[in-house]
């Protein structure tokens, strides 16, 4: 029977450039030969990416904070049976935009719901199944705001205040500690050189020697 392949995820606030160390990492990974499939959360599918313009659209202002968390765990049933277990199955890498660790920030911390009604459907969704490694791009909150806010256009999330970004990233730091094995910490703060060189490390790293799979 063939191995799984790895599940990597990036998290990390607004504005910590998660696109584009996506971009990098994918590069860098392709470039060696590794079959990979990237993909992102809330989407993924035709059903996530159909949530995902809902739960992003400026105008819809009065989604409850439970139906929003559903409608995120909705989105990533769909993802993981449809895209992400067959991948891993067939021996793929899956490089994922967003996993769990931001439902965790965003609607437990950030919407203040708490960590009990995540932990329940992560585990009603996803059973044992956790990302291998978790790219952190960390950036103060200030920081992530101001150069959102730079891109143009806001979407729901990008409206909210500076406080609910400090609760979305000491949630991040604090998952980061608890599971200092699984996470890598990158400081999205630095400019673009340093990150890259930040970034093609733990490409190296990866290729050198692949994280255990969590079965």
């Amino acid at each position: 029977m063939s191995q799984r392949g790895l599940f990597i995820t990036l998290e990390g606030g607004e504005g910590a450039g998660k696109s584009t160390a996506m971009t990098y990492v994918e590069r860098g990974l392709r470039e060696a030969g590794v079959d990979l499939i990237c993909t992102r959360e809330p989407g993924g599918t035709r059903l996530g990416e159909q949530l995902r313009e809902t739960l992003l659209a400026p105008s819809e202002t009065g989604i409850n904070p439970l139906a929003e968390l559903l409608m995120m765990f909705a989105a990533r049933a769909q993802h993981l049976s449809e895209c992400i277990l067959p991948a891993l199955g067939r021996g793929q890498w899956v490089l994922c935009d967003r996993f769990t660790d931001a439902s965790y920030a965003y609607q437990g911390a950030g919407r203040n719901m708490g960590e009990s009604p995540v932990a329940v459907l992560e585990e009603l969704v996803q059973g044992g199944l956790r990302p291998d490694l978790t790219l952190l791009l960390d950036v103060p909150s200030e920081t992530g705001l101001s150069r959102a806010r730079g891109r143009g256009a806001l979407d729901r999330f990008e409206q909210e205040d500076h406080a609910f970004f400090e609760r979305v990233r000491q949630s991040y730091l604090s998952r980061a500690k608890r599971s200092s094995g699984r996470y890598q910490i990158i400081d999205a703060s630095a400019d673009l050189a340093a990150v890259e060189q930040a970034l093609e490390a733990v490409v190296q790293d990866l290729l050198a020697c692949p994280p255990l799979v969590q079965d």
